[in-house]
This record gives C-alpha cells, sequence and structure tokens, in this order.
C-alpha cells in the first residue's frame, strides 16, 4: 500500500536491517475503545506492507482503551515497544510490550512503569551512560481530580535495563509554558472544565546530532494549532539544563513526531499531518543541523 493509504497518528519509525518499521496509533480507535497494535513494513518509506497486527487485546487484558504512540526498540536481540495504555478504572501510564521480531506479536512485558497516581502519556526512551532513561509527559488531566499540573510537565525517571521496572522517582525537565511559542489550549474550559492556563503536551523524541548536541522534540498547543517544537539540552545529556527553542520545527496542525536514522545513516523525521480525525496521516522529511538548531530539509 502507498503511504498515503495509512491511517495513523503519532508514527514511530524502527530502521532495522535494511528495512523500515512503521507504528502508530490506529486512528479510528484512538478516541475510544481500542484493541490493538499494526506495523508497517517498507524499503524506501514510500510503499509499505501491512498492516500488520502485532498486538491483539487478549479477553481478559486490563487496558481498554488509550492505546497510544507505540514505539519499538532492539535491545539484545530482541524487541520492546513502549506504549500507553488506559482504562476505566486506572490512570493512563507507560507499560512495555516484548516480542522476538518487530512485527510480533508482542506481548505485555512489564509492570506499570510511571507512577499509580499520575496521568502519564507518550513515553520515549534514551540510553546515556550505560543507563535507560524513560521520557514522557505528566498530562494536565490529573487536573480533574484536583492533584493539579495543569503545565504539562515533560519528565524523566531512570528504569532497569531491562526495561521492566522503574529505578526512580519522575523529575521534571520543563514544562511546554517555557517554550515562546507555546499557548495554553483555549478550550481547556469548554471541553475538559479546567479554569485558568492549561498546557497540551505530548510526544516527546530526543536524538544526539553527528555534532554530540542532544535535541528534544515536543508537541503542545500554539497560535496555530498543534505544533512541534524543539529543546536543546546545554550540557548535551539527558537530564539537560533544557532550553526551548523559539521557533517550532513544524507550526500547524501537525504533531507527536521522532527522529530516526535512514538506512544510509541520514537524519530523517516524521509527524503526522493534518491533525483532523481519521485523517492522519505519516509524512516524512530529511533534516539538517543549524546553529544549535534543527530544520526539516526535503520531504522524502
Amino acid at each position: 500500500m502507498k503511504r498515503e493509504e495509512i491511517n495513523i497518528r503519532d508514527p514511530f519509525v524502527l530502521t532495522d536491517n535494511g528495512k523500515y518499521y512503521l507504528y502508530g496509533t490506529r486512528s479510528d480507535t484512538c478516541w475510544g475503545e481500542a484493541f490493538g497494535f499494526d506495523c508497517y513494513v517498507s524499503s524506501n518509506l514510500k510503499d509499505f506492507d501491512g498492516p500488520i497486527e502485532i498486538f491483539k487485546r487478549p479477553d481478559d487484558f486490563f487496558a481498554t482503551t488509550n492505546y497510544w504512540a507505540p514505539e519499538c526498540y532492539k535491545v539484545n536481540g530482541k524487541y520492546y515497544l513502549v506504549t500507553t495504555f488506559g482504562g476505566d478504572n486506572f490512570k493512563k501510564g507507560i507499560y512495555v510490550l516484548q516480542s522476538d521480531s518487530p512485527t510480533g506479536p508482542f506481548s505485555l512485558y512489564s509492570e506499570k512503569l510511571t507512577p499509580e497516581n499520575w496521568t502519564c502519556i507518550d513515553g520515549t526512551l534514551y540510553f546515556e551512560d550505560g543507563k535507560v532513561y524513560l521520557i514522557f509527559s505528566h498530562s494536565f488531566e490529573d487536573a480533574f481530580d484536583g492533584t493539579g499540573n495543569t503545565d504539562g510537565d515533560f519528565c524523566i525517571q531512570e528504569i532497569s535495563s531491562d526495561l521492566k521496572t522503574a529505578l526512580t522517582e519522575p523529575k521534571v525537565l520543563f514544562s511546554p509554558k517555557d517554550a515562546s511559542w507555546a499557548k495554553p489550549v483555549p478550550f481547556a474550559k469548554a471541553e475538559f472544565g479546567i479554569d485558568g492556563d492549561c498546557y497540551f503536551s505530548d510526544g516527546p523524541s530526543l536524538v544526539q546530532t553527528e555534532s554530540g548536541k542532544l535535541f528534544m522534540i515536543i508537541s503542545s498547543w500554539s497560535v496555530s494549532g498543534y505544533a512541534v517544537g524543539l529543546a536543546l539540552s546545554k550540557s548535551g545529556k539527558v537530564n539537560g539544563p533544557w532550553q526551548l527553542l523559539d521557533k517550532p520545527l513544524y507550526p500547524e496542525n501537525g504533531g507527536h513526531g521522532m527522529f530516526f536514522k535512514t538506512v544510509d545513516n541520514k537524519l530523517a523525521f516524521t509527524l503526522h499531518f493534518p491533525n483532523d480525525k481519521y485523517a492522519e496521516r505519516p509524512h516524512f522529511w530529511y533534516v539538517n543541523e543549524g546553529n544549535e538548531t534543527l530544520t526539516l530539509g526535503d520531504e522524502i
């Protein structure tokens, strides 16, 4: 199938053995009951085989909604799917599934990695100095039950090398409100019943460039709607401190992107566009590094 036919949110690409494995949130079940995850396989990012169902919800599975943002990592010959799960009786959180193949089948592998009393979405991994870090969004949804956090903080915690358990308590890295381009969501009161400023956040992804600089992308709300911004670690390390850059990487109606390397080792970027229900499609660009920033180059 052509990539224009793929209807997913939150695209994630694993480059492995000369092929591209594309994962994402099923658009048709994103906002309601959910049943699984798929993978699409390509050699050129234009023509894909799939969808291949890599995880099918078991009849007695604990999570029934919010099957969001699957990210696949190859570690020591195994494949790990870091994803968000939700349900009626517990707060959304980050879990890990495991398989022997990038096309599954995957099965539940870890305990809940994020705090039980937090609403957390969109986990991504970063490997640094022999340690594994989970970075995620602490959702403004916790304001619903009075626990606050309308800032949509991006948080970090160390997890075990086998990706099974959290080793540390979460630490706040920064909030999208610190970015000059990010604005409070204009529908916080009407849609969520939240008074005051409320900042949306999701889709963190990190990349260390050939020059040694460490960048993170985030998605939040701008004057033009859903957008992707950049942060730069001033220390070159994942714990920062982080500087939010003034110019968005992608400014309007598209989001939840990630960086990956092409089969010929070029830095690339993907996100879903448009940010309209049931119309989302993955798009791909080469990435250019400038003076302490990144910009999108030619579309792939």
